[in-house]
C-alpha cells in the first residue's frame, strides 16, 4: 500500500533544475521505513561521518547518489514555499496545496528513520 502511494506521491511533485554544485539540502533527513528500504545501507561510520558534516550518507562528489529514488522529504527542496531553494530555484509552477498536505500525512503516518 506504501509503494504505490509512495509512486502516485512522487509523481505529483513538480521538479526544476538545481544549481549544479549545491547541495545546500542535502543535509540529514528522515524518511519513511519503506523509502529507507529501496536506498544502498550505509555503515555507522558513513552515517556519523555524514551527520557530523551535517550532510546525507548518499552524497557523493557528484550529488546525490540515489537521486532515483531520493524520499519524498528530498524532491519536496524548492517546490514548496515551506522548504525553499537557498538559490531561490524553483518550478515553473510550485507543489499542488493539496499534494503537499497529502505528503505531509504521509509522513505523519508512517514510521521515519534517519537516512
Amino acid at each position: 500500500m506504501h509503494s504505490q502511494k509512495i509512486r502516485f506521491l512522487r509523481s505529483r511533485i513538480p521538479a526544476f533544475e538545481c544549481t549544479p554544485g549545491c547541495h545546500d539540502c542535502c543535509g540529514p533527513v528522515t524518511t519513511s521505513t519503506e523509502e529507507m528500504s529501496r536506498l544502498p545501507v550505509k555503515s555507522d561510520a558513513e552515517h556519523q561521518a555524514a551527520l557530523a558534516e551535517l550532510s546525507c550518507p548518499h552524497l557523493g562528489d557528484n550529488g546525490c547518489t540515489v537521486y532515483a529514488e531520493r524520499p519524498l522529504i528530498c524532491r519536496l527542496f524548492g517546490t514548496t514555499p515551506r522548504l525553499p531553494c537557498p538559490n531561490g530555484n524553483r518550478p515553473d509552477k510550485m507543489i499542488d496545496p493539496d499534494i503537499e498536505r497529502q505528503i505531509q500525512r504521509f509522513f505523519l503516518e508512517t514510521r521515519h528513520v534517519l537516512v
